[in-house]
Parts: structure tokens; sequence; C-alpha cells
């Protein structure tokens, strides 16, 4: 799915610059580990469960930073169907809306357009995966608390642009001949969330359908 994801979307439009592991380091060795199943073709709920001996704080951070560069390159690629009049409120329908807040600029939960909600979403991902005190990359520098709860944000978060990109633009995605690997991202997110329970379960209804 990687290869196809490059063949099909635009490289040089992602919305942020890819995050790379460093070669030489257990998460890049996890990184490489986790490819390679999906290159192999394997079940996608097979590929996503930990690997024996592993840590999952490693292979949870590993995914979260994957999800981020594949998302952040579909997204990327049809921004340019998703503008400030086509989209002037960040939603999944019209039963579902989704409000930006964090810990700087908007305290309070805020009603943004979804091209400002996907812009705070991913300055705010490339800031907490760039942070050495949430992400360690150090050797023998340990995880914080918290962490699992960080990216179950980071998850959540990403989870409704899958939302927002399926209910109002999957004719955009069909026009560019890439339903089918933005399906199968979906269904690798999905059947890792799901296995390691990071999402509550009602944030999901919006495309419980699929």
């Amino acid at each position: 799915m990687a290869l196809c994801l490059k063949q099909v979307f635009n490289k040089d439009k992602t919305f942020r610059p890819r995050k790379k592991f460093e070669p030489g380091t257990q998460r890049f060795e996890l990184y490489k580990k986790a490819q390679a199943s999906l290159k192999s073709g394997l079940d996608l709920k097979a590929v996503v469960q930990l690997p024996p001996g592993e840590s999952i704080n490693d292979w949870i951070a590993v995914h979260v930073v994957d999800f981020f560069n594949r998302i952040n390159l579909i997204y990327g690629t049809m921004s340019e169907f998703c503008t400030e009049r086509s989209c002037p409120i960040m939603s999944g329908g019209l039963k579902y809306e989704y409000r930006w807040q964090d810990d700087s600029k908007y305290k309070k939960p805020t009603k943004l357009s979804a091209p400002q909600y996907m812009c705070m979403l991913m300055d705010w991902i490339e800031m907490l995966i760039n942070n050495e005190d949430v992400f360690p990359t150090r050797i023998g520098v340990p995880f914080p608390k918290q962490f699992q709860q960080v990216c179950t944000k980071i998850l959540t978060r990403l989870f409704r642009v899958f939302v927002h990109v399926y209910i109002h633009h999957f004719d955009s995605i069909i026009s560019m001949g890439a339903e089918a690997h933005v399906n199968t991202c979906y269904k690798h997110f999905y059947y890792f969330i799901r296995e390691f329970s990071l999402i509550d379960h009602r944030e999901l209804e919006p495309l419980v359908s699929m």
C-alpha cells in the first residue's frame, strides 16, 4: 500500500513534511517490519498485532507517525477540493461537527472551517511527534505516563479526517482513482485502533456503515 499511495497521490502536496525514522534505531526497525508485513499481503488484522517481544509503546509510536504521514499525504493531495467555501464547517455530514480546542490559542471548543481545522490539526500533531518529552527517540529514555492518552487524542482527531474526506469528498477520491488506496489505509487504521482500543467507539459512529 505504501508504494501505491505514492503512485496515486502527489507526494509533493503533503500537507506537512513527512516525519522520518532515524536509521539504526529500534523505531526504524519496527517501521521496516510493519512495512514489510503490509507489502507481504497479510491480513490487515494480523499486520497490526504487536510482534512478539516488542514494546507496545514503540509499536504505537511507529503507527501514529506512519498514519500521520499517510493521512497527511491523502489530505494534502485533495486539499484543493476542501476550501473555505465548500467546507465552512469541519464536519462529517449534517449530524457531526468537530470543533477545535488546544492549550494555546483555542482554549474552548471553537467552530472552524475544515481547511482551518486540518491546518491546526497537522501543526498540533507535528509539534507532538517532534517533542522528545512525548515521543522520545533516545535509547533508554522512557515514554511519559500519559503517552497512550496522547496517542488516543491524536488518532481520534486523525479519524475525523477520514470522516470528512469520506462523507464530503469521496467523489474527488473516485475521480482520482484512489478509492481502493484510501479504503486500504482506512482499514489499516481501523484495525489498529480496534486492536489496542485506542479510540472510543462513539467516535467511530460516523463511518459505522463501512
